[in-house]
């Protein structure tokens, strides 16, 4: 091992054990020890999941930082010491690939992008396999690369979930990232966000961690305005935040933030918490399950879905619309109810029976779920009672457009 390897893992090692008992403040090493966690649910969190995006792993680089990852690795080595089970989510494949097939910064065309993301993801794993073997007990890794259609399919959707308990049980670290080389996906949604919060779901996990470049969420642009400060807690993700994360909108567009938002919506209706922390020292985690007030923290909502209904609300794309009125919205969401045909307003897009389609009220999206029926058929009885639908249709299979056991409430 060289030199300044060795020394990065002795700091590391030094800096993480200090940060149990301490909480880190601007300008400080380490601050007065903390009595009590600002967010008690955090320390109770077993299985995790992090994400770290490409400006912490390279830099803004052509190559690893390699100093960086090894922080990162015995940042994650020390919470599996704690008795959790964590899975990284990382980025950093096509940015580790242009240094080593010659590009002097990132290359513009979709296959040239997938030429450093094959080339590079061989030499992340290399490095994050050697990192693990040198921590104390070494961990074994276990690579998995997803597509979009991993997660849609739902026996796929099982397959990678079932890998990663297995991997946890024996006491590997799962290293998953998007399948570059033959998905735009991430090229499209950036920084591996999405497919965080998804794996979240799919595991299992009691918390999702995006270590990012940026202190959290801010009120304000801090490039604009110096007086910015940190939103500490999120308690619901309201339509005037996301519309604010638009790229068309405000500052919070830029940098990725309007996926992290998404992540965060999937984590909190799932039922998981998330923090989204400046990750620039990966000590950081220990802060973060140790319940201090660090990053932005994403409160999840009081009970959780099941795996299956967040495979069915996130993992594939809605196929259309269905619009209802207040009253219907009311008994789905406040009394838990099925959405039958007298409270349907319109249908749209084309779709067929067993659908994932979109549940719209005022025009806001609060629930999806899978129709019984056809976009054509709902038109047809739409508005009305079950005897009336069935006069329109000549036989009903189902009373419900939606079933409240196929239908998640967002």
């Amino acid at each position: 091992m060289q030199q300044p390897e060795v020394n990065a893992m002795a700091e590391a090692r030094c800096d993480y054990a200090a940060t149990v008992y301490h909480t880190r403040m601007p300008g400080h090493a380490h601050a007065a020890p903390v009595s009590l966690p600002a967010r008690p649910l955090l320390p109770a969190a077993k299985r995790i999941v992090v994400k770290v995006g490409t400006s912490l792993l390279t830099g803004n680089t052509t190559h690893v930082d390699r100093r960086f990852l090894l922080k990162l690795c015995a940042a994650v080595a020390e919470l599996w010491a704690q008795k959790r089970e964590v899975a990284i989510v990382t980025s950093g494949a096509i940015g580790a690939g242009c240094g080593m097939l010659g590009y002097a910064k990132r290359p513009v065309t979709l296959s040239e992008r997938q030429a450093c993301a094959s080339a590079g993801q061989v030499e992340l794993m290399k490095l994050y396999a050697q990192a693990f073997r040198r921590m104390r007990p070494p961990r074994a890794v276990g690579q998995l690369l997803l597509t979009r259609d991993c997660l849609t399919s739902r026996d796929r959707y099982l397959n990678a979930r079932n890998t990663l308990v297995t991997l946890f049980k024996r006491g590997a670290v799962p290293i998953v990232n998007e399948n570059d080389t033959v998905s735009i996906e991430e090229l499209r949604f950036g920084d591996n966000d999405m497919l965080s919060a998804l794996l979240a779901g799919a595991a299992g996990a009691d918390l999702l961690v995006i270590l990012t470049d940026v202190p959290g969420l801010m009120d304000a642009d801090p490039r604009v305005n110096p007086h910015a400060r940190l939103v500490p807690a999120v308690e619901a993700i309201t339509p005037q935040l996301e519309a604010a994360a638009r790229p068309t909108g405000s500052f919070l567009g830029t940098g990725g933030m309007a996926s992290k938002l998404q992540a965060a919506r999937i984590a909190v209706t799932s039922g998981f918490g998330m923090v989204l922390v400046g990750g620039h020292d990966p000590g950081v985690l220990l802060d973060v399950v140790a319940g201090r007030e660090v990053g932005t923290y994403f409160h999840p909502r009081a009970d959780r879905i099941s795996a299956r209904k967040h495979w069915l609300a996130f993992a594939q794309r809605p196929k259309g619309l269905i619009v209802v009125d207040a009253g219907a919205r009311d008994a789905l969401v406040k009394r838990h109810k099925s959405l039958l045909p007298s409270g349907v307003l319109n249908a749209h897009g084309t779709y067929e029976a067993g659908a994932l389609v979109s549940v719209v009220c005022e025009n806001r999206e609060f629930a999806r779920g899978l129709t019984n029926f056809s976009a054509q058929d709902i038109n047809r009885i739409r508005g009305k009672r079950t005897a009336q639908a069935e006069k329109e249709l000549g036989e009903l299979l189902f009373e419900e457009v939606v079933h409240r056991d196929n239908l998640v409430i967002l």
